[in-house]
Order: structure tokens, then C-alpha cells, then sequence
């Protein structure tokens, strides 16, 4: 994973040299900059937006950066950047401030431990439910593995949770009937952070953005991770039709049809102050919500827009 962080943030360093700097998409030089900043979530998808629409456009260059959904909203709103990248819901304040979305992609927060944990068998067979993550992510009643019913082993729990305004860590929240404010554990920075977080720590749980977790060339979680389900119907075990987080592409056609809750399921965004009206904004859109960009989401772990969906948002940008 640590391998895979540094990748994205070599993507990143490589996009802002060689596409270029600028807080609006103004003309310089004979090119015109796009600037981007916000969620992790939609980064590496937002790299690949971009790379196929310079091939068309050659002329546009793009300044990419991962801060958190938050940072990205601010970034929008106060004029420093020409759209955010978001993985949660606006906040009212925020449409107060000219806030415009533009939905683009689906996809959704997993909860995860570490793959070496000696307990990681036993908790893919019986889960854990609503309940029990609020009892360790809110209230802390829960702090060691064996205070959860059946298990048994004299082992701690750590809890990870983010430490930056963002969109995984609100969404998750929002699942647990709470803000991220509320969540209880070890701060880190970053999806990359938590994951990293996640698979150094045997004794860890926290939650992540699917990308962060899953490997795109093998569709299966990573080896250092497991993927704690959802025991939805609070059973005590997870059956047949509630276990589908063994590779992404099942994980994902859950989230598509429903079978996984949401939140943590959840729509990713593109925000910007006041309705876009530059023509190469517009012409980006229209790419990502076109028949070939929204190809490109499940390939990259992501799930498409329904048809439906696709529709209204472009009524959103004519």
C-alpha cells in the first residue's frame, strides 16, 4: 500500500508539473488550466478524466490536488480552485455560499482490519452490526475484541479514524447517525494515511474509500487488509446474500442495486461556485457524464450513474 501512495502522489506531482498551475480556468500561454482540489475519493479517477480529455483537448492542462472534501469545498467557494472534488453531502452554509453540484460517480465507505489480526477470519464469517460500530466508533464501549459476543482472544482494538475534514469519515459517520465530529479513535490524515494506518496495525479497525483498500489489477482487497461486513439483519453471522466484498466488482454491483446501505454507499460530486458557465468546464463535464467517461468508472472501482441520473445532472450544465 505504502507502494501505491507514493504512486498517487508521483500521478499528482507529475500532473501539477506538467499540466500546469492556476486557480481558474484562464488562458496563459495558449492553454487554458482547469484547477481541481477535494476529496481522495474521486482523485484517482479525476487523474483519469483528465488524461483522456487532454487528448482531445490538448490545449487544456490540469493542477490536481488531494486535500479532503472539505479543503476542496473551501478551495471552490473561496475562488482558489475552479471545482472540488466531494464525496459528502453540501452542507446548507455552503449552497449559502453559491455551492453548485454536479454528481458524477457512485461508490462507497467499507469498514476494514487488518488481514493479520488473528481474529480476521472469524469477524469475515460473523461481522459486525450498526449497533456494534456505534458502540466502538461512538460511544467507545467497545475498545478490546473479546467485548464483542463470541469472540474470544485477549486483544486490543484500535480505532482508526480521520483526522481531516472528509468525506469517508463523514459518510461513515452519517451511517452511525452522527457527524465526524462525534467519531472516537486515532487521527489520520488522508485515505492513503488510514489505509497505511489500517495494514501496519494487526490489532487496527477503521474505515476507508474502496480504491484505497482494493487493488484495481487483482479486483481483491488488499493482502494486509480484510474487509469487515455489514451484518445487516443482526444475526450474528453474515449470510449468503449480505457477503459480497470479496473483489470489488461484487462489492460494487451491491452498491449499484442496493443490497449495500446507503450511507455508507454514497454519490461523489463536482462543486463549484455558482453555476458553470466556461466553456471548457462545461465541455469537461460533458465528457464525464458522457457514454466513454462514465465507461471509465468501473474499471477504476468506481460504479456509473444510472441513466436517469446521467440525464438530470446534465440538465444541470446546459
Amino acid at each position: 500500500m505504502r507502494q501505491s501512495s507514493y504512486f498517487i502522489l508521483f500521478l499528482s506531482l507529475l500532473c501539477t508539473l506538467a499540466c500546469g498551475g492556476g486557480h481558474d480556468s484562464k488562458r496563459g500561454g495558449g492553454h487554458e488550466t482547469i484547477s481541481v482540489s477535494g476529496a481522495f475519493a474521486l482523485y484517482p479517477m479525476m487523474i483519469q478524466w483528465s488524461q483522456d480529455f487532454k487528448e482531445k483537448h490538448p490545449n487544456v492542462r490540469f493542477n490536481i490536488s488531494a486535500g479532503g472534501a472539505g479543503k476542496g469545498i473551501a478551495d471552490a467557494l473561496s475562488g482558489m480552485v475552479d471545482i472540488a472534488m466531494v464525496s459528502r453531502d453540501i452542507h446548507p452554509e455552503e449552497y449559502e455560499q453559491g455551492a453548485y453540484l454536479v454528481n458524477v460517480a457512485n461508490d462507497a465507505v467499507v469498514a476494514t482490519m487488518n488481514a493479520n489480526n488473528p481474529l480476521a477470519a472469524k469477524m469475515r464469517d460473523r461481522g459486525l452490526t450498526k449497533q456494534e460500530f456505534i458502540d466502538i466508533f461512538l460511544n467507545g464501549r467497545v475498545h478490546r475484541w473479546d467485548q464483542l459476543k463470541g469472540i474470544e482472544g485477549n486483544y486490543d482494538m484500535h480505532v482508526y479514524v480521520r483526522s481531516d475534514a472528509a468525506g469517508a469519515a463523514e459518510t461513515w459517520a452519517k451511517y452511525l447517525g452522527a457527524s465526524q465530529e462525534d467519531l472516537l479513535g486515532i487521527g489520520v490524515f488522508g485515505d492513503p494515511g488510514q489505509a497505511q494506518a489500517i495494514m501496519r496495525d494487526p490489532l487496527s479497525i477503521g474505515f476507508s474509500n474502496l480504491n484505497y483498500v482494493y487493488s484495481l489489477k487483482t479486483r481483491k482487497p488488499q493482502p494486509e487488509v480484510q474487509i469487515i461486513p455489514i451484518d445487516q439483519n443482526g444475526n450474528g453471522r453474515v449470510d449468503d446474500d449480505e457477503y459480497f466484498y470479496q473483489n470489488l466488482d461484487s462489492l460494487n454491483q451491491a452498491i449499484g442495486d442496493g443490497r449495500y446501505p446507503s450511507p455508507p454507499a454514497r454519490t461523489l460530486g463536482l462543486l463549484f461556485k455558482g453555476k458553470p458557465s466556461n466553456k471548457v468546464l462545461t465541455e469537461f463535464l460533458r465528457y464525464i457524464l458522457s457514454s466513454d467517461g462514465q465507461a471509465r468508472l468501473p474499471e477504476n472501482g468506481y460504479v456509473s450513474l444510472n441513466e436517469e441520473a446521467v440525464k438530470q445532472e446534465l440538465t444541470k450544465i446546459k
